[in-house]
């Protein structure tokens, strides 16, 4: 019973780092993915009297991932129909050449508006509308999400080592009296540590596989996946490529340092 409880209090504390770091990824890959949505759905408009081609935008700013023609046959049809009948041949009318350009990600408000100087400057461009009020509320939610993501991590480290702090006290209490005997008749080092470090990495082992069958139960639910399919987004939640190897890294590291800084400190006291 109390070799359990050994184990469940390190599981415990491993499982709760984890699973809230694993969290911190998720929402971290959520953002990046919503970045990218915004990305592909914004685009500037720019007003030119020359037929120009994506490669000319490039040479213009290389930025620029893709250019739209945008048509305007729709508003000349409508002004059409608004005038009376053969008062104005619009056919014979030179209109300008309307562009939507798109970016290869998502700039800051300074950016965008160098990115629009610099095309009302090149002499080919005579008008930009980069559509910068909406822009800049969208961009400022975006940094507000990430300075949040940021400050959970701070404090996700902050209990890590509040954790580590704790479980290192107890293990310490816990096997103060077996190492100190084991001194006494000689034993080295790597002997008397070996059964923390062998608690550790069982410990770690169990804490990452109960991790991962919580996020692939949470995966199967499917109620994440419906959040995300009803704001237009597509993510995977929990990436069987990276993530398990990522929080086996982890929960080893830490369980590791832990048993290092018991055996010093018990060392240090024998």
């Amino acid at each position: 019973m109390r070799s359990l409880k050994r184990h469940f209090s390190l599981i415990t504390a491993l499982f709760a780092i984890l699973f809230a770091f694993e969290i911190l990824v998720i929402v971290d890959r959520v953002l990046s993915a919503y970045e990218s949505k915004l990305s592909e759905r914004y685009a500037i408009v720019v007003v030119s009297d020359h037929n120009l081609t994506l490669d000319d935008f490039n040479t213009l700013h290389s930025s620029i991932k893709e250019s739209q023609p945008l048509s305007t046959k729709n508003e000349i049809e409508q002004i059409e129909e608004q005038l009376a009948v053969g008062t104005i041949d619009l056919s014979l009318i030179k209109l300008p050449y309307f562009y939507a350009l798109t970016l290869d990600h998502y700039p800051d408000p300074d950016e965008l508006a160098k990115i629009a100087q610099k095309l009302k400057k090149s002499g080919k461009i005579s008008r930009v509308e980069t559509f910068s009020a909406q822009h800049d509320t969208l961009f400022k939610l975006l940094v507000l999400f990430k300075w949040i993501i940021t400050l959970l991590s701070y404090v996700l480290f902050a209990v890590t080592l509040l954790l580590i702090t704790k479980e290192m006290r107890l293990w310490q209490f816990q096997h103060h009296e077996r190492m100190n005997i084991m001194s006494l008749f000689g034993a080295p080092v790597w002997l008397r540590s070996g059964v923390l470090f062998r608690l550790a990495f069982v410990d770690a082992i169990f804490a990452t596989i109960l991790t991962i069958i919580t996020f692939v139960l949470i995966d199967y639910s499917g109620w994440i996946d419906n959040l995300m399919h009803h704001i237009g987004l597509d993510i995977v939640l929990f990436s069987f490529a990276s993530d398990p190897l990522m929080l086996l890294t982890i929960a080893m590291f830490l369980s590791t340092l832990l048993a290092v800084i018991i055996t010093l400190s018990l060392s240090e006291e024998v």
